[in-house]
């Protein structure tokens, strides 16, 4: 099996969608199976060489810098950038907007929030959200302030989704 192919065998199972912005992946740059990329307009996803993105990870709208790794069931959120050799463990995630320097290490399942990001475990929930409320979530993420309505919010958001009405899936 040439590079070229199991390249193609990666992506087939992983979903890479730009919504109004777009995606870059770097050279010997691997998404394994089940793994979503979101590009959006406001935030691109631009993945530098030699990164390896697991299998069921979530990038939306982020930066990684060359030689990262996203573990299995990794969440990257819009805004936030990876330095070059960063590890985001398994079940880790970024918060959007968060700033990770090169070479540090997200342990398993902990959350990196911030810029600089600081790194806390989940049960340090008040600590995670005062970092958290900051960092424009439902704007980055929604385009919407923080305290709309749930009616609106998804009505957007049915809309955003409800233009792939008509795709056509591509079979390998």
């Amino acid at each position: 099996m040439t590079c070229a192919s199991a390249l193609e065998r990666a992506l087939w199972n992983a979903v890479l969608t730009a919504e109004g912005g777009w995606i870059e992946l770097g050279a010997r740059s691997l998404v394994m199976e089940h793994a979503l990329l979101r590009g959006r307009a406001a935030h691109p996803v631009i993945v530098g060489d030699d990164v390896l993105i697991g299998p069921h990870a979530h990038v939306n709208g982020a930066r990684l810098g060359a030689g990262s790794f996203v573990a299995t069931g990794a969440a990257i959120y819009p805004g936030a950038v990876l330095a070059p050799g960063v590890e985001v463990r398994i079940n880790a995630v970024v918060q959007v907007n968060s700033y990770l320097a090169g070479e540090t290490v997200v342990p398993i399942g902990w959350v990196a929030v911030g810029n600089p990001a600081e790194l806390l475990p989940p049960e340090r929930h008040s600590e995670i959200w005062a970092i958290q409320r900051e960092l424009d979530f439902p704007g980055t993420v929604y385009g919407v302030p923080r305290g709309t309505s749930a009616r609106e919010l998804m009505t957007g958001q049915s809309e955003w989704f409800g233009a792939h009405r008509e795709d056509t899936l591509l079979d390998p």
